[in-house]
């Protein structure tokens, strides 16, 4: 049991596996975040277009 132990102790492969699975996690969360914040931008600016050209429209009816 003693020599399980020390040989489990001194095994850095999941170790490895938990840092690479924290690291994914970050960037899963990096990507999200970007990408919403990307999303709402583009919505905005697509309202401002329409609004823009929907302006134009009425002004060209008068």
């Amino acid at each position: 049991m003693k020599h399980f132990a020390s040989k489990f102790l001194r095994d850095n492969k999941g170790v490895t596996a938990i840092e690479y699975g924290l690291i994914a996690g970050v960037v899963a969360i990096a990507i999200a975040t970007s990408a919403g914040s990307v999303g709402t931008n583009l919505s905005t600016l697509f309202d401002n277009i329409a609004g823009k050209i929907s302006s134009a429209a009425t002004a060209a009816k008068t």
